[in-house]
């Protein structure tokens, strides 16, 4: 299978070499990866070159932007424009984070899921960070069926069906929605750990606490989805002010009369499909 690989990166000197050698070492090499520069400062733009120098199926793009890190807008900005120098020649597309570290088979069991079943549009593993004793361990505050938006592979068809991505806090989130929307799958495999070097949300900008809350407005969750989101999200990360953010955010988003990220259709099915889940959850 053929398929393609966007890496948005915004001063990531530090790991970026790190990543580009755990796919340079791929069992199943990419047809392509465009590594998108985007408004760096320190030397990422050099590591990236000196990476195209020796593997031509590397590509770099400039790109000029904020430079305040924000969740969700500014990495799918450089993911964007990163598409815009691929061809639609491909079985799979893969946005990816530039500080992870993939085992060497990873991509060879993304085409092996995307393979198996037509059904599977989404697919991926799970991050480990490194703790204090030098030990990885699994850092995964979603369910276990999401894949962290820092590995999202999509089959070309799902893709396409979800119009993309959506620039957007929440846009990790929304995909999977929308995949399923489509009647598409999404798969994990828990035996591919991808070494997540900076921990969750380190390099966020403190102004992004309110925008989940918002995100959950513009994808149709309504109230009380919402409150009892972010109460589970609260509760898992520990951070009782997260709920207060998010409700904040929410309420917020609406009174602005924020545009919502997906249709009237499509908020009624994942309104649907959040409540079946907690449902199942609350009577297993």
């Amino acid at each position: 299978m053929h398929y393609y690989i966007i890496i948005p990166a915004h001063n990531e000197a530090l790991f970026l070499s790190d990543t580009l050698h755990s796919i340079v070492n791929q069992t199943l090499l990419p047809k392509k990866v465009v590594v998108v520069n985007d408004n760096s400062t320190d030397d990422t733009e050099g590591i990236i070159d000196t990476f195209i120098a020796s593997y031509p199926f590397i590509e770099k793009l400039n790109a000029t932007s904020s430079s305040v890190h924000m969740p969700g807008s500014k990495v799918i900005n450089a993911f964007n424009k990163g598409l815009q120098l691929l061809d639609s020649h491909y079985d799979f597309i893969v946005k990816l984070d530039a500080d992870i570290i993939l085992p060497n088979h990873y991509f060879e069991k993304i085409a092996s899921i995307f393979r198996s079943n037509p059904t599977i549009g989404i697919a991926g593993g799970f991050a480990y960070e490194e703790d204090v004793t030098g030990a990885w361990k699994l850092n995964h505050p979603m369910d276990k069926d999401h894949v962290r938006g820092a590995f999202k592979a999509y089959t070309k068809n799902c893709f396409t069906a979800i119009g993309g991505l959506r620039n957007a806090m929440g846009w990790d989130t929304v995909d999977e929605l929308l995949a399923r929307y489509h009647r598409f799958n999404i798969c994990t495999d828990d035996t591919l750990h991808a070494k997540h070097l900076r921990p969750l949300g380190k390099a966020y900008n403190p102004k992004a606490k309110l925008l989940q809350g918002k995100a959950m407005y513009t994808m149709r969750y309504g109230f009380w989805i919402t409150l009892i989101a972010s109460l589970k999200m609260a509760a898992k990360q520990g951070k009782p002010q997260a709920f207060w953010d998010n409700i904040k955010g929410f309420l917020k988003a609406k009174k602005e009369k924020k545009p919502y990220l997906v249709s009237i259709q499509e908020g009624d099915f994942i309104r649907r499909l959040r409540w079946k889940k907690i449902k199942a959850k609350l009577f297993r």
